[in-house]
């Protein structure tokens, strides 16, 4: 982390180069890109329907080593009062376009907590959004995010990942949501005195059904919502955490921009 951003004086330096760096190689390396974007609801009609109750099936049934139940059971009572008290929300949280806050009001609210001497950043990266030739391969928990890398080179992860300051910070590659949801457990667990947050990125549907689950956990945090080839019903959702994910999901560039501003910010507050 931090290797290219630390060799220049400045951020704008830094991402200048970096850009640079990336247009060169989209002409000499070129790698599969989405040419259009497909207009596609964040979630199916029929699919909406009871989709916390499916949510909550789903963490059931694939749990295979019964973490979930574990955590839940581990203070019943408390953990039940949480997750009713969100489910009697309309929503898991509060949309700001491509941003889902959870346990926040606003970006503003966020920036505080990233402002925080006693916080840690668990920055987590969804793997439909990694190039099809991606060295790491894409359903994997690797990045090797390697600077004399082409395909690296022109990744928004590697980007993100080069951009990260090297304290309070874990970057983490998703291939599911059960262990997206274990790391950020067992950093709670493990960092008592540290308040833990994080920015992820999923798809619209992920962002909506776990989010009761991210209250209940009381771990305030920012869901970001991918675009593209995205999954909007349950069969392309299981088949994308078993690895079938034959689409390219996105970020887009405005919301790009967002989280390198946020990571940018949370660069200056470790200066």
């Amino acid at each position: 982390m931090s290797a290219h951003w630390d060799k220049h004086s400045t951020w704008e330096e830094a991402e200048k180069s970096w850009d640079k760096r990336s247009g060169s190689l989209e002409q000499s390396h070129p790698i599969k890109q989405l040419v259009k974007i497909p207009k596609l609801p964040g979630i199916r009609p029929k699919t909406k329907k009871n989709l916390r109750l499916k949510a909550l099936n789903y963490l059931a049934e694939y749990d295979e080593e019964k973490f979930f139940i574990k955590y839940f059971f581990s203070n019943p009572f408390k953990h039940g009062f949480n997750l009713i008290r969100s489910y009697l929300k309309p929503l898991p949280f509060t949309r700001d376009d491509d941003f889902f806050l959870y346990g926040l009001k606003n970006e503003a609210e966020f920036k505080d907590l990233l402002a925080k001497k006693d916080s840690l950043l668990v920055i987590g990266f969804s793997y439909c959004h990694k190039p099809f030739e991606c060295p790491s391969q894409r359903f994997t928990q690797d990045c090797i995010h390697d600077l004399t890398n082409p395909v690296c080179g022109q990744c928004f992860i590697g980007k993100c990942v080069h951009s990260l300051p090297k304290k309070r910070v874990l970057p983490v590659f998703i291939t599911t949501v059960h262990q997206i949801g274990e790391i950020i457990v067992k950093q709670v667990q493990k960092h008592p005195k540290l308040e833990i947050t994080y920015i992820i990125t999923a798809c619209e549907m992920t962002l909506q059904m776990f989010g009761d689950w991210a209250n209940m956990m009381q771990v305030r945090g920012l869901g970001i919502r991918l675009d593209g080839q995205i999954c909007n019903t349950m069969k392309a959702f299981v088949a994308s955490e078993h690895g079938i994910k034959p689409g390219m999901a996105v970020v887009l560039d405005d919301t790009k921009k967002r989280i390198l501003n946020l990571i940018k910010f949370r660069r200056e507050q470790n200066t």
